[in-house]
């Protein structure tokens, strides 16, 4: 089905009560949170829960040693189950276009939203800098991998996380009638004056300078590795750590760029000095809906890089799982 068609048959979905141009604006947008929103997450939550939850099992019961990048993939996986968490409430609301009265849930929801999305991109970060550590210094261990730092460093994390989110909590608007008890996104809610502010911000300091810094620490990889060309075995062996990291830096770059354009795109539309139009609000909105599955898709990509990883995390889980199945074979019996 081609992009006009699409289109056609988003509009013919449309209730007849959408008489003016304005109406059917807002009206695409119920449409996509109903048939874009609801299954986008209902799919991430599927994927990324499986994958997310075998993987805490696999650090918590297999892992004997750990090491830093362990530490920080761990990380990743719980705060990638607090995201996937939230999104049964997203998908039933969305779904049903039905929300229920209680502002805790609704800003804890989105609370806990964006603190995947930035800590994610920060222990990306981290696990790209502990990759080239790896590839610069393979037969020692430097500072920064070891386990204490690690702990420090993941901690720093969180807390540096949590302290750059909880303005989110002013912005967000309280659920009450004038706006039908709808628990707004982020996006949508606030003085957006204000919050363009704060939102450009958190680009930097989340996003910008965090991939950024992942660029800086592949390139230098990338030129580590380039002067060991010569030693045909040793970049065999340092083959899969850039790789990786070079996976992740493109990943994240194609997930989270989009939405962090959008959503400054859409909060500068709301600002009323700007005369932006309600039907060019409505298309920039739904620009924005487009692209915030896609920034929370890396939830369900994660776990491959607990897969691929470090420390025969693959061998171990499974050498686990075929001592369960014996002893639950055995049992049987």
């Amino acid at each position: 089905m081609s992009f006009p068609q699409c289109l056609v048959f988003i509009f013919a979905l449309l209730p007849f009560q959408a008489v003016n141009e304005s109406d059917a604006c807002v009206q695409v947008n119920r449409v996509l949170e109903k048939y874009y929103l609801a299954p986008m997450y209902s799919l991430e939550f599927i994927i990324g829960f499986a994958g997310n939850a075998v993987a805490v099992f696999g650090y918590t019961f297999c892992l004997k040693s750990w090491k830093s990048a362990n530490i920080y993939l761990f990380n990743l996986s719980l705060s990638d189950l607090l995201f996937l968490c939230t999104l049964p409430i997203l998908v039933n609301s969305y779904s049903r276009d039905e929300w229920g009265k209680e502002n805790s849930l609704c800003h804890s929801n989105r609370f806990l939203l964006h603190a995947n999305l930035y800590s994610s991109i920060l222990f990306l970060t981290v696990i790209s800098i502990d990759r080239y550590m790896l590839v610069k210094y393979p037969f020692r261990v430097h500072f920064l991998q070891k386990r204490k730092a690690a702990l420090l460093i993941s901690v720093a994390v969180w807390l540096g996380v949590i302290l750059e989110l909880l303005p989110l909590l002013y912005f967000l608007e309280p659920l009450t009638p004038a706006n039908n008890y709808r628990c707004l996104d982020y996006a949508s809610s606030g003085d957006p004056a204000e919050n363009l502010i704060y939102s450009m911000l958190l680009t930097l300091f989340g996003f910008l300078i965090p991939l950024v810094t992942m660029c800086c620490f592949c390139v230098k990889m990338v030129l580590f590795l380039k002067s060991r060309n010569e030693q045909l075995s040793s970049f065999l062996t340092l083959e899969k750590p850039l790789t990786l990291v070079v996976l992740t830096m493109v990943i994240s770059w194609l997930l989270f760029t989009p939405y962090h354009v959008m959503r400054n795109v859409r909060i500068a539309s709301r600002i009323p000095s700007l005369g932006v139009s309600l039907c060019t609000q409505g298309r920039i909105n739904t620009a924005y809906i487009i692209t915030r599955p896609l920034a929370f898709l890396n939830s369900a990509i994660n776990p491959v890089f607990y897969f691929l990883m470090g420390d025969h995390f693959r061998e171990m889980l499974l050498a686990k799982l075929r001592q369960l199945l014996s002893r639950l074979a055995t049992a049987s019996k």
